[in-house]
């Protein structure tokens, strides 16, 4: 039984927040199957195979039928894929050699992507998880296309002294993700992780994550009704999780205006304008408000003080 967040709360891939990791691989999976493919991760299947979940390994691998994902979702997973693998590659073009994928979970970048020589693709996560995706990668004979460093860490520890001991320079120009990360995050926590970010940024460093406007009356309960509804199909396919609980709800800092206010220069497009540009179709019935979502990218043009 999945349990409210709270400090010190603890999880792996099949339970609580680390089960969104594996959710996301799933619909990667399934992007990657269909007819005409926007994306290719070959191996978001055989990670959310080896979790265990039997409801998520049918929907990444093809098997029985598929009464939980519709295509709304995959389109999305597809946009929001495509943006920071576009995101990194543009960075990386640009003469950027060191990256950090903050909260990495399935995330298979650091083997799937063509890095130019010489980059350093840092992976944060819990040590579990970490431990779990290495192990089960080097089983498949996949081997990373970078210098690939594990910095098994919780976000909620001193990750930038882990980071640091990996080999992270931060006089060097970085390339940051967050993403799927900042709404499992209390509000405080949000904005202390986008200061660290800032501050172990030099000039030129760039960082990508999604933007989520904050609730207009009524929102909260409109999403959390919906969340119910999906914690229930998922329930009767026997996998047992409750969406409500891992969010943390209420108003926070908008991610795009706060890194606008440390220094970072960004634009950003919204989950609704990226499905047009990409020929999907539009959202329909969209109670979770992925559409108003914004993907936002920039560089550090001054340091804080």
């Amino acid at each position: 039984m999945t349990s409210t967040r709270h400090d010190g709360d603890t999880w792996d891939l099949a339970s609580s927040v680390g089960a969104t990791a594996t959710m996301s691989a799933a619909v990667r999976a399934m992007a990657t199957r269909a007819e005409r493919p926007l994306i290719d991760d070959p191996f978001a299947a055989p990670l959310v195979r080896a979790v265990g979940v039997d409801a998520l390994t049918r929907l990444a691998t093809g098997e029985g039928t598929n009464d939980l994902v519709g295509p709304a979702t995959i389109d999305v997973g597809v946009v929001r894929t495509r943006f920071y693998d576009e995101f990194f590659l543009d960075a990386t073009s640009a003469g950027i050699t060191q990256v950090v994928i903050l909260a990495s979970g399935l995330d298979s970048r650091a083997y799937r992507l063509p890095w130019p020589a010489g980059t350093v693709v840092y992976e944060l996560d819990r040590p579990r998880v970490l431990d779990f995706k290495t192990r089960t990668l080097a089983e498949l004979s996949a081997a990373p296309t970078a210098d690939r460093r594990a910095v098994p860490v919780d976000l909620r520890d001193d990750w930038p002294a882990a980071l640091r001991t990996a080999g992270f320079d931060p006089a060097r120009p970085t390339a940051w993700s967050a993403e799927g990360l900042l709404g499992y995050l209390p509000a405080e926590a949000q904005d202390l992780l986008l200061d660290t970010v800032t501050e172990l940024s030099a000039p030129g460093s760039r960082v990508a994550t999604e933007s989520r406007p904050n609730p207009r009356p009524g929102d909260e309960d409109r999403t959390k009704e919906r969340l119910h509804r999906i914690s229930e199909s998922w329930r009767a396919q026997g996998f047992d999780t409750d969406m409500v609980s891992l969010r943390y709800f209420g108003e926070r800092n908008e991610a795009a205006p706060y890194l606008t206010g440390l220094g970072w220069a960004l634009h950003g497009t919204s989950t609704r304008d990226l499905l047009v540009a990409n020929d999907l179709p539009p959202l329909e019935d969209d109670d979770l408000r992925m559409g108003d979502v914004r993907y936002v990218s920039g560089t550090l043009t001054k340091t804080t003080t």
